[in-house]
């Protein structure tokens, strides 16, 4: 039996890759350069029907010191408040959604919710780690659950402007001033707290963890978790590193070094230090890492992306895991042991968490069906959800490693179907499929619609 959920075409076409064509900023198809935008079907989950749907806030006070986003407009957030035995911990989850790393970029950028809150949904849904519901969420369900959101282009670091451009690169004021207004809401009487983020947000969780324990007494439990934030600095099909070199340009653009720790800064250059492998080891505060070992954004974008494979050679593949040829394969364990290497000294503290499987995922926190289901993905026969609970309330220690593709059957892995025109006869949105086989297919779309993008991707 197959649960088909609806998705928009450009939700779809945020998630994989927000490809911009040269000639233009709102450009289409063929010969493509990525803008970054990356996975938007997270939330998108297909166990829970109806999910609790939570107001934007904008920050009032933001503006005043220098808290804005790409375009000015006020960050801002959503808050579901807790209750009963959660009515006194925060769960605060910085949002994803890729970088710009050049002007022209991030001129297209601030035309979005990702850079500005004037077209920012004025409701989202909480799923996952998110969700309300204590079936779906068993140990964070009554807390009190913040979705801060992402307007800066840079995991919420960046310290610059460009007044030409009319560009304000402020994401770690957008933090600061996130971080000040929750605090003056109730968070600074926490008793436990825990930061989260995904993909772009699980970087950004990495780089502000210890600086979201110093908000916090001692007496205050704090953890973090990242999710799908382990970028690594990984050769691409061509033998280039796309995504160095876009992280490059990030970095530069918006200043990011001011805001990097100087651990990493004292013996490696700005670039390499906002890639996490760089950074792991050096937080301080407890910090769980979930990925996906062949982490589905990093497979198109970074590893396989137009790019780096100009004739398409690894369309299939990068579409569909089943259609990939034996080196192709091994190209992906090799980019799954580099992962495992770099989370090794990582690993070797007690206070830290892992959940890396063999899957072709990304932000299996956000979405119901990976996060808490009666089939959800499992390491050693426990969900993420249990695995990140045993890990925080310390019920035991949880270093969870799976075997290589593809011994893992509990997946939900993310299959992308080239042939549009089909799943476009029978129905005008493209279709998310979950069936028994546990894939997720969903209508590969190259066609970018820029100008409703603002409005219509979730």
């Amino acid at each position: 039996m197959k649960l088909i959920i609806a998705i928009s075409l450009l939700s779809y076409a945020c998630f994989v890759s927000g490809f911009v064509s040269r000639g233009s900023e709102r450009g289409t198809q063929a010969h493509t350069v990525l803008s970054y935008l990356e996975n938007d079907v997270a939330a998108k989950s297909p166990s829970s029907v109806k999910p609790l749907m939570v107001g934007l806030t904008l920050i009032q006070g933001a503006a005043s010191k220098g808290a804005v986003c790409l375009d000015g407009t006020l960050p801002g957030y959503h808050l579901h408040l807790g209750s009963g035995s959660g009515s006194n911990n925060w769960l605060i989850q910085l949002e994803g959604g890729g970088w710009c790393n050049t002007i022209r970029n991030c001129v297209y950028r601030k035309t979005t919710r990702r850079g500005s809150s004037k077209y920012m949904e004025k409701q989202l849904p909480f799923t996952g780690l998110l969700s309300n519901k204590a079936e779906e969420n068993p140990d964070f369900f009554n807390w009190n659950r913040v979705k801060v959101r992402y307007c800066d282009g840079a995991s919420f670091s960046g310290d610059s402007q460009n007044e030409a451009a009319q560009l304000s690169f402020r994401g770690q004021k957008i933090w600061l001033a996130a971080m000040e207004d929750l605090m003056s809401k109730g968070m600074k009487k926490a008793n436990q707290a825990l930061l989260s983020g995904c993909s772009a947000g699980g970087l950004a969780s990495i780089i502000h963890c210890d600086e979201f324990r110093d908000l916090f007494p001692q007496s205050t439990k704090v953890k973090c978790l990242s999710d799908a934030g382990l970028f690594l600095d990984a050769v691409d099909v061509s033998g280039g590193r796309t995504l160095r070199n876009m992280f490059g340009g990030v970095v530069s653009l918006q200043e990011v070094q001011k805001n990097l720790p100087t651990t990493c800064l004292n013996h490696l250059d700005p670039t390499s230090c906002f890639f996490p492998q760089n950074l792991v080891a050096n937080v301080k505060t407890p910090l769980f890492l979930l990925n996906a070992a062949y982490d589905a954004w990093q497979v198109q974008a970074s590893l396989a992306p137009p790019s780096a494979d100009p004739h398409g050679l690894w369309n299939d593949c990068k579409s569909d895991h089943a259609h990939c040829n034996s080196s192709q394969i091994q190209f992906f364990q090799d980019f799954r042991n580099q992962m495992l290497n770099a989370v090794k000294d990582f690993s070797r503290s007690s206070q830290n968490g892992l959940f890396i499987n063999s899957c072709f995922a990304h932000c299996q926190s956000e979405r119901q069906d990976t996060w808490f289901a009666d089939d959800s993905p499992l390491l050693r026969n426990k969900p993420i959800a249990l695995s990140v609970g045993d890990w925080f309330f310390d019920r035991e220690g949880v270093k969870a490693l799976d075997c290589a593709y593809p011994c893992d059957k509990t997946c939900h892995n993310l299959v992308f179907n080239d042939d549009s025109s089909a799943s476009a006869s029978s129905e005008s949105t493209s279709d998310m499929i979950y069936s028994q086989s546990r894939r997720l297919t969903l209508t590969h779309i190259y066609i970018l619609s820029a100008f409703l993008l603002p409005i219509t991707c979730s």
